[in-house]
């Protein structure tokens, strides 16, 4: 694989999802490895990026969760450096960063996403609840893997949620939370792979059930009938494209019990776990983590 040149693996990173992506990153290492390709660690927390032009990296595989890796920062500066990268350029990492303006987009194209509203230390929770209804979805706009999430079915549980939320970020929405199926669409060169249907005996689909715990199911094929997971696929790949992203992501939804898709939120940098999605759905496809992560590799690009 000498066509890569030397390849840095982007991983770790200073948000919150740094031990994610530490796992991320080291499978993603590994899978290089035993390809043939001349990969190696890179952890922008102790090293300057400034450091791959000096050590002769040809490639940047961004294996980097949350901010300061999937928000367009590094992709910029990658961009600046010439150094080809993989996943979405610098606008559409920075948008599909942030829930609020990625829904406002959405909206704006007449996509499909549950009613929501902006939170702050201000609100009247009454007046949320009769615009809203319960139970909603409390989270951070710019944070991933459900950091900082909180599923409230009463008014009560609101303002604690909230002082979570605000936690990670200044801007914190409260969702109509959709009854019914989740999905998930990864998205690799333009096509969507096979819908995965999550299931959880928790609350909600939240960090411990993405990365670490046993009793979540993922059900693939999804159950749904191959027009209406047709279906969800073009709205998943309509919502990704309009935000401008590229290479490979993931895109959540929602599937209410009258079947209508409901889009939650676009990762430009899915996890690359042994409990992670996008490799599953390659898996459904007959697609090896080998071969998704060359895949992945030869789409990196400077935008």
């Amino acid at each position: 694989m000498g066509k890569f040149g030397k390849v840095a693996v982007l991983m770790g990173g200073r948000s919150a999802e740094r031990e994610i992506s530490l796992k991320s990153g080291t499978m993603i290492l590994d899978a290089l490895k035993k390809s043939g390709v001349d990969a190696h660690a890179f952890d922008p927390r102790d090293r300057g990026l400034e450091e791959l032009k000096a050590n002769g990296f040809d490639r940047a595989f961004v294996a980097l969760h949350g901010r300061f890796g999937e928000d367009g920062t590094v992709q910029g500066a990658l961009g600046f450096l010439g150094i080809p990268y993989t996943g979405s350029g610098v606008m559409a990492s920075a948008l599909a960063m942030d829930k609020w303006r990625t829904k406002l987009v959405w909206q704006a194209a007449g996509l499909p996403t549950p009613p929501y509203e902006l939170m702050t230390a201000h609100t009247d929770p009454t007046a949320l609840v009769k615009n809203l209804g319960l139970p909603l979805m409390v989270k951070p706009a710019r944070e991933g893997s459900s950091i900082g999430m909180t599923k409230a079915d009463t008014i009560e549980k609101l303002a604690p949620a909230y002082e979570l939320a605000a936690r990670y970020d200044e801007i914190v929405l409260a969702e109509r939370f959709v009854e019914g199926t989740e999905l998930t669409a990864a998205i690799l060169e333009g096509e969507p792979l096979p819908l995965i249907r999550l299931e959880t005996p928790r609350l909600f689909y939240d960090y411990e059930a993405k990365y670490f715990a046993n009793d979540t199911r993922y059900i693939c094929p999804c159950g749904l009938a191959s027009e209406a997971e047709a279906q969800v696929q073009r709205v998943a790949l309509d919502a990704f494209r309009l935000i401008g992203c590229s290479g490979w992501g993931r895109v959540d939804l929602m599937l209410n019990r009258a079947g209508h898709p409901y889009l939650l939120e676009v990762n430009t940098i899915p996890g690359m776990t042994d409990h992670s999605l996008v490799p599953m759905a390659a898996r459904a496809r007959g697609i090896a983590f080998e071969q998704l992560v060359i895949r992945i590799l030869e789409t990196a690009h400077v935008e």
